[in-house]
């Protein structure tokens, strides 16, 4: 759906049982929240909607499901209608360690039913979340059995799952993928940034949105071991920023320099900012700033474009 200024408007549902995390990590990715202020959160009465303006005109009607069991029989009764007709996504959250799995299943397979009478097409995503609660030589042994659980009850949909922590960058990465796969041109975007990365002879270039600092599209040249390496820096700097904000700063670039590496860190497009890292020693900074402002007009547009037609 969209509205006639061109927003280009997604419906997510965002769900899960009372206590698995939903509203935490909405409100540590789309609010500013750090981890560690989420404890004063208390449970989501009913439905909390709200609109998150994501790379300029893509919209994410984020409706917030509360997770009392209440609730969530009316949304699979009285108000099955309103809440999983025109789904684009849903998220559904498990806590790694409920006291009740089986009833966190029978309200995914719900879920489910619904969305397969009235959102045959929308996207499905797991979060197997409060890893951290896991041991860590247990957690790829718990993640990949819940994971099997999950797809064996998800029949003929096609599920990704996610293991999540708000205490690390696994919630970046997880929606970092999940907003890829919104952004029907995300291609295009990273054969540029192969483009941009070659002509500055860089080891790597990132794209991440301005406000949320999720991770856009990316080129690596080097063949970096850490998978979320980006996911990391994000997190970091977010949080960086978060504090230039509360002393009444605004971030709008930074330069990074050891004996290893140059990492320039500066806004973008309208909508971004952009990573640029060099192992080069004889790196010129000015020449990376230049190259970086007179791309800008072209990723602008290309960032717009990225959002496909609506």
């Amino acid at each position: 759906m969209a509205t006639q200024d061109s927003e280009k408007v997604q419906k997510v549902l965002l769900m899960g049982r009372a206590g698995s995390g939903k509203t935490s990590m909405r409100s540590i990715i789309f609010a500013n929240y750090l981890a560690r202020d989420t404890y004063r959160f208390t449970f989501t009465v009913d439905i909390n909607r709200s609109r998150v303006r994501f790379l300029g005109n893509l919209v994410l009607s984020l409706w917030d499901c509360g997770g009392q069991g209440l609730f969530m029989e009316q949304y699979f009764q009285s108000q099955k209608d309103q809440i999983f007709k025109n789904v684009e996504v849903l998220i559904y959250v498990f806590e790694v360690v409920s006291k009740e799995p089986d009833k966190d299943l029978e309200y995914y397979k719900n879920c489910l039913a619904a969305l397969e009478d009235l959102s045959q097409g929308a996207k499905i995503f797991c979060m197997i979340h409060k890893m951290d609660l896991i041991a860590d030589s247990m957690r790829d042994k718990v993640f990949e059995q819940k994971q099997q659980e999950i797809i064996d009850v998800s029949k003929d949909f096609d599920v990704t799952c996610f293991r999540t922590s708000i205490w690390d960058e696994t919630l970046y990465k997880a929606w970092s993928d999940i907003v890829n796969i919104l952004l029907p041109n995300v291609q295009d975007l990273k054969s540029s940034l192969k483009d941009f990365c070659d002509a500055n002879s860089a080891d790597d270039v990132v794209l991440f949105e301005k406000y949320t600092f999720l991770v856009i599209a990316n080129h690596d040249n080097i063949g970096h071991k850490d998978d979320h390496r980006f996911e990391k820096i994000s997190n970091i700097i977010k949080q960086f920023k978060l504090s230039c904000i509360k002393t009444n700063f605004q971030f709008e670039s930074m330069t990074f320099k050891n004996s290893y590496f140059t990492a320039f860190v500066e806004e973008f497009t309208s909508s971004t900012y952009i990573m640029v890292i060099s192992s080069d020693p004889d790196v010129e900074t000015e020449a990376i700033s230049f190259n970086i402002k007179a791309s800008r007009d072209y990723f602008e547009n290309l960032v717009t474009d990225s959002l496909g037609s609506s």
